[in-house]
C-alpha cells in the first residue's frame, strides 16, 4: 500500500505513520509547520510535506499534484484537524471565523482531498479512504466546540456517502471516532482538569494511547476487510458506545 496521511508529525498522526512504516508501506506525511520526527524523515519509505490546510492555495498546489503522479497513493488518511474554542456570546464575525477555519481545516480540506483521490482511485477500481472523525460527531461536544463537533459529524457523513457511491469501483471507505486520546492536546486538558476527571464515565481508568489508533489505521489500509465500508470505528475507552 501506498499512503497519505494528513497531520502527521504528532499525535495520533504521528502514530498512524509509524504503524504504517512498521508494515513496510510507502507513506506521504503533512505537516503545517512542525518538523517531522527523524525516525520517519530517516527511512527511504517517507516522504513529508508541509501544507497549511487553512489554506486553499497550500492545499492545491502541494497534494493535488501527488495524485497525478505516475504512482499515486491507494489509501488516504485525513487526520489533521483542527479543536478552537468559541463561545456562543462571542462576535458574530469572530464565531463565524472560527466556524469557517474549522470546517476548512476538519471538512473542507478532507473532502477535497478525498475527491482528488477518488478520480484516481476510480479509474485504477481500487483505493481506502479513512477519515478520522471524533466522539464529538456522535455524542456532540460542549458548546465552545460546537463547530468541531459539526465538522466532524460532516465527516462522517461524507464517508459514508463515499462508500454508497464508490464500492462499485472497488473502493472502501471508514471513519474513526476517537474520544480522549493521550497526544499532546489531551495532556493541555489533563493539565487543567486532571487524568480522573477526563476518564470519567469510561470503562478503562486509562486515557487511550494513540497508538492503538495506529493500528487500527494500518489494520483497515491493509485491505482486509473492504465489506466494512461505511462502518464507524469508535474507539473512546467505552465512554460512548453506539
Amino acid at each position: 500500500m501506498y499512503v497519505l496521511v494528513t497531520g502527521a508529525s504528532r499525535g495520533i498522526g504521528k502514530s498512524i505513520v509509524r504503524c504504517l512504516l512498521a508494515d513496510d508501506q510507502k507513506v506521504i506525511g503533512t505537516a503545517r509547520s512542525s518538523e517531522f520526527p527523524g525516525e520517519f524523515t530517516g527511512n527511504e519509505n517517507f516522504e513529508g510535506l508541509h501544507v497549511d490546510l487553512a489554506k486553499p492555495e497550500s492545499l492545491t498546489n502541494n497534494l493535488k499534484p501527488i495524485f497525478e503522479r505516475p504512482e499515486a497513493p491507494n489509501v488516504l488518511v485525513n487526520n489533521a484537524g483542527i479543536f478552537e474554542d468559541c463561545e456562543f456570546d462571542e462576535d458574530d464575525n469572530d464565531w463565524l471565523s472560527n466556524w469557517d477555519k474549522t470546517l476548512q481545516v476538519n471538512l473542507r480540506a478532507p473532502a477535497l482531498l478525498s475527491k482528488w483521490a477518488l478520480n484516481r482511485w476510480k479509474k485504477e477500481r481500487e483505493g481506502f479512504l479513512i477519515n478520522i472523525s471524533s466522539r464529538a460527531a456522535y455524542r456532540g461536544d460542549t458548546r465552545e466546540y460546537a463547530s468541531y463537533a459539526a465538522s466532524k459529524g460532516g465527516l462522517v457523513a461524507f464517508t459514508k456517502s463515499v462508500a454508497r457511491g464508490y464500492g462499485e469501483f472497488g473502493i472502501s471507505a471508514y471513519s474513526i471516532a476517537p474520544g480522549f486520546i493521550k497526544t499532546d492536546m489531551a495532556m493541555e486538558s489533563i493539565d487543567i482538569y486532571g487524568e480522573d476527571y477526563l476518564t470519567r464515565g469510561m470503562a478503562f481508568d486509562e486515557i487511550t494511547s494513540p497508538e492503538e489508533v495506529g493500528e487500527l489505521v494500518a489494520f483497515l489500509a491493509s485491505g482486509k476487510v473492504p465489506h466494512m465500508t461505511g462502518s464507524t470505528f469508535h474507539i473512546n475507552g467505552g465512554s460512548y458506545m453506539i
